[in-house]
């Protein structure tokens, strides 16, 4: 088995492939010691199972080709848990794959489960088992291994079949439009975007002062500028701890820093150190009319919560009934938003998810089905609602 380590034969091989209307794509990464994902192999296969392993380590070799193959508008790229092999080409090219297909989320509408992995969507479709032996091999070590190419290759070779059971389950229940909803979100470039000022998003902790605010801000997008530009993971430069601690301790000296539990000894006398003291001391220095304004507290409209208990069991039967795992439908959120807004702006009353969930959601609120046990199933059933109040309904 063969890698593909020239530009030349890289490009003979995406002008083969083009020629197909779609190809199987997978990739082999690492990540643990880096802030963007390494990448080490690019496995793509045809319909007839011409099979490409393509080494994007080799020195010689320019990956361009194989860009401009994902973005081939004529051509299906098909994977499995696509999020992460997509974040990796769109920071190699700066832009995103397109069309696609991922057959872990068509998995879910279909039938096979939540977030269904790659050997157990081969084993139910081909009853095939695969070895998952080298899942945690280290793929930037050459040369690579006859075993662990053969392993490669058949993340790609065994894929085609499954998509096409798929795509015709798909196509016979009517829901290939809800995969195309769902590939807009994973297609889309603001997906992939890592903008250092909006870093702060990302995290957990919330800050309840405007001083404190601005701290976080700043910090944040500090640390994601030097964990990019050094190409190393966020907490390699500070945990998220630190960040917290400093936000509210705002400590504006080398000895004020060293007294942080979570940072390791002497970490104030370093470089990184003089960066956080100069960043406190920007935020203590400003003004109070130039700090932000705390963004308000979020105040849904609170439901009783049997109305929340009873949506979810909607759930559970719609799941049942529609054979799509449940949380693709709605999550816990969002029921809870659900149940307390019949217009809260939720994935779960918009698209597909609101024709199979959504309006039955607000319809079991207005009274107009209910559930009952029918031998050992829920099922829904329809009421006659009084005059006044479909006229209440129709108000709203």
């Amino acid at each position: 088995m063969e890698l593909i380590t020239t530009t030349q034969a890289l490009s003979a091989a995406c002008q083969e492939l083009a020629r197909h209307p779609f190809v199987t794509v997978d990739t082999e990464f690492l990540r643990d010691t880096t802030f963007w994902p390494k990448l080490c192999l690019i496995q793509m296969a045809s319909p007839e199972g011409t099979l490409s392993l393509v080494d994007p380590l080799a020195g010689d070799i320019d990956l361009e080709p194989f860009f401009e193959l994902m973005r081939n508008e004529a051509v299906l790229k098909v994977f499995h848990a696509a999020r992460q092999d997509i974040e990796i080409v769109y920071n190699l090219s700066g832009s995103v794959p397109h069309p696609v297909f991922d057959t872990q989320v068509a998995a879910a509408v279909c039938g096979f489960g939540e977030s269904v992995s790659y050997d157990q969507l081969v084993r139910k479709v081909k009853k095939v088992e695969i070895d998952k032996s080298h899942r945690f091999t280290d793929w930037s070590r050459r040369p690579l291994t006859d075993k662990q190419l053969r392993y490669a290759a058949a993340d790609v070779i065994h894929l085609i079949e499954p998509y096409q059971h798929l795509a015709e389950m798909l196509e016979k229940n009517g829901r290939s439009q809800w995969i195309a909803e769902e590939m807009e979100i994973l297609t889309s470039p603001d997906t992939y975007r890592l903008a250092p000022e909006d870093a702060w998003k990302r995290l957990k902790m919330r800050a309840r002062k405007p001083r404190e605010l601005e701290a976080l801000k700043r910090l944040a997008e500090w640390r994601e500028s030097e964990a990019q530009t050094r190409d190393v993971p966020r907490g390699r430069i500070i945990k998220d701890d630190v960040i917290y601690e400093v936000c509210t301790q705002l400590p504006d000296n080398a000895a004020a820093l060293g007294h942080i539990r979570a940072l390791p000894r002497g970490f104030e006398r370093s470089k990184q150190g003089e960066a956080i003291l100069e960043i406190v001391k920007g935020v203590k220095a400003l003004e109070d009319k130039d700090l932000p304004r705390m963004p308000r507290s979020e105040r849904r409209p609170q439901a009783h919560p049997a109305v929340t208990d009873l949506l979810k069991v909607l759930l559970k039967q719609v799941s049942e009934d529609e054979g799509v795992a449940s949380r693709m439908i709605a999550t816990a959120d969002e029921i809870e938003q659900i149940a307390g807004d019949d217009k809260a702006d939720v994935p779960a009353l918009s698209g597909w998810r609101r024709d199979i969930y959504g309006e039955l959601a607000l319809r079991l609120k207005r009274g107009e089905i209910a559930l009952a046990v029918e031998g050992p199933k829920l099922v829904r059933v329809e009421r006659d609602v009084p005059q006044k109040r479909e006229k209440a309904a129709a108000s709203r």
